[in-house]
């Protein structure tokens, strides 16, 4: 199963010890503009650490921007300068744009409705910056009007409970909002989001064409099945499941309006072979202790050329996901049923995700190397439906790479580099602490005192296979002694995607703020895989950023730049900021710093996408 966990979305349990925020102080007043209050409070609060600072500044960064920008303007740079070989093409980020309506409702940052935006470089180094909501169908069901439209929240989302509108009885939970991850691929540009079909969005205007039926493009009969579907095991147990998801296709279909298969909204780019990689899960694996994945590989014109299913016999969630030549890699996130909140989730006074729990009732991380073709399941010689179980129980955020290399055992060695934490951080109710009750969300959830191994972290998983496919050694490890701050959303120079790579770039934590130690992020960490070491640039004062995206301008792996958001809640400022990857952990790390308008702030994104011309 497979359902939306972005990117570093994880928080603890609530009987652990937090850091004690405050709830809000009295607004005296409020601004307001385009019908949405703005308390003066927040807009004045000092440039200090304290608890009332740090509440204000983790929910400044979720503040909902009703505004768009169809006309794109020009970005003022307020520091440094554009480099000359900078190239041209386009930063797109995708995100959350809206959190709450008119009549009472909030939603969760995961449900919030998805506000793409858009970065162009032109030659000449002006840079112009547009935004526009993805017009998806509960988009256009939920506001009205044009321009900073009246909202009226009716779909719950996995994640909220609306405290206006129907509550029992509501079926309208998949509420697509195509948040997730942006992506240009043959000409197209699509939005993601980890539970239905993808938006096309025109990539200059941003304007929505429409949803992408790409999974239509698959053809779903048995003459394509593969090997893998014919090589089940005929176990009565497995034919309860089959019986049982066969009842449960047309309820979740016909009531939820749920998709019989649900893309996840990671995708990987194999450039070897000019593919684009996706993955799909049942809709039915939410509820039934096995999960079914599909694998689709589509040429440059999205035609599709290979395609693989495979039934796992272990109850999953999948956020990220890696693959090699020879495999598709899962790292395993293992949950279960929980009754009591199943039972709660339908009468909507908690959110449906509340019908899930993590299990952690087996203490190592479940490694399902899958064969991307019949010719390499028969090479390998290994049980694909036996998952290796790397040391160390840990739930799977995000993967920055995966390789393999043939090993001097007549087999193959597989690295991973990806981000982690713990089974006993991770909690689905509170994730980004968000509070159903009291509308706000809860920065001590993300800043809890716990152990440094249950926090995310960047680490390396290596497997070694011998020639008969069987695992002769496999080890997790820190990527760096050097650093062991939080982190994640690891990413690479592309040119380097699925072979061996020596830097990872990463959001982190600085651990310099005393209220908001461990999340948002402050700073960009560069690792070096080959000694370990590890050099970072951190932001100032009561500034956070986002997930970091490396622009390679060719020459070396670090040749290029890492572009970012830098968001100034305090000031309600966000900037796009461009570091030499190079110089990163020295003094001119910055390069350049581009100032969005004040009216045109946007919320904190999630998974952005470069694009040369």
């Amino acid at each position: 199963m497979a359902t939306h966990i972005a990117p570093m979305q994880a928080v603890v349990h609530h009987h652990h010890h937090h850091v004690p925020v405050p709830p809000p102080p009295p607004t005296r007043r409020c601004l307001r503009r385009r019908g949405v209050p703005v308390p003066v409070r927040a807009t004045a609060a000092a440039e200090t650490d304290t608890l009332s600072a740090a509440f204000w500044d983790y929910n400044l960064l979720f503040r909902s921007q009703r505004d768009e920008c169809h006309d794109s303007i020009p970005l003022r740079v307020t520091e440094g300068a554009i480099p000359p070989d900078f190239p041209s093409g386009t930063y797109y980020l995708a995100g959350p744009g809206i959190f709450s309506d008119d009549h009472g409702s909030t939603v969760h940052p995961l449900d919030g409705h998805g506000y793409l935006r858009s970065f162009r470089f032109h030659p000449g180094h002006a840079v112009r910056y547009s935004a526009r909501f993805v017009e998806t169908a509960a988009k256009r069901e939920e506001s009205v009007g044009d321009g900073a439209s009246t909202w009226r929240f009716t779909h719950r989302g996995p994640f909220s409970v609306l405290q206006g509108g129907r509550k029992v009885g509501n079926v309208k939970v998949m509420k697509n909002v195509a948040n997730t991850s942006v992506l240009r691929w043959g000409g197209r540009l699509l939005c993601l989001w980890e539970g239905g079909e993808p938006y096309e969005v025109d990539p200059r205007t941003l304007e929505t064409l429409g949803p992408f039926d790409l999974l239509g493009l698959a053809d779903d009969g048995e003459a394509n099945a593969s090997a893998s579907r014919r090589r089940r095991r005929p176990w009565i147990h497995e034919a309860g499941l089959d019986v049982a998801a066969h009842l449960l296709r047309p309820v979740l279909s016909g009531v939820f309006d749920m998709p019989g298969k649900r893309l996840l909204a990671h995708y990987k780019i194999d450039t070897r072979r000019g593919r684009l990689l996706m993955v799909a899960c049942n809709a039915e694996d939410m509820l039934l202790p096995r999960s079914h994945f599909t694998f689709y590989e589509f040429d440059a014109h999205f035609n599709l050329v290979h395609k693989r299913e495979f039934p796992v016999p272990d109850h999953l969630m999948i956020h990220d996901w890696a693959f090699t030549d020879n495999h598709y890699v899962l790292l395993g996130n293992r949950i279960k049923l929980d009754i009591p909140g199943s039972l709660l989730a339908l009468t909507g006074t908690h959110p449906m995700i509340a019908a899930l729990a993590v299990d952690p009732s087996r203490q190592s991380m479940p490694v399902y190397l899958l064969p991307r073709s019949p010719e390499a399941e028969a090479a390998s010689g290994r049980d694909w439906s036996v998952p290796i179980e790397a040391p160390s129980q840990m739930w799977s955020v995000h993967v920055g790479n995966a390789f393999e290399e043939e090993n001097s055992r007549g087999g193959v060695d597989i690295r991973l580099h990806m981000s982690g934490c713990s089974y006993q951080w991770f909690h689905f109710h509170r994730m980004f602490g968000y509070n159903w009750h009291h509308k706000k969300l809860d920065p001590a959830f993300m800043n809890a005192v716990k152990g440094k191994e249950w926090l995310p972290r960047l680490v390396q998983v290596s497997i070694g296979l011998d020639k008969t496919g069987a695992c002769r050694r496999c080890s997790v490890r820190r990527l760096s002694d050097q650093f062991a701050r939080p982190a994640d959303f690891p990413a690479i120079n592309p040119g380097y995607a699925n072979k061996r790579n020596r830097f990872i770039y990463a959001g982190a934590a600085s651990g310099s703020r005393r209220f908001l130690p461990y999340f948002p992020f402050d700073s960009v960490v560069k690792i070096d895989v080959s000694d370990g070491s590890a050099r970072w640039w951190s932001t100032d004062g009561r500034k956070f950023v986002g997930e970091p995206v490396f622009v390679p301008t060719g020459g070396g792996e670090d040749d290029g730049y890492v572009v970012l958001v830098e968001y100034a809640v305090s000031k309600h400022r966000c900037h796009l900021v461009v570091l030499d990857a190079k110089k990163i952990g020295g003094k001119n790390a910055l390069v350049a710093k581009l100032e969005v308008p004040k009216n045109l702030t946007f919320p904190m994104g999630f998974h952005g996408f470069w694009g040369d011309e």
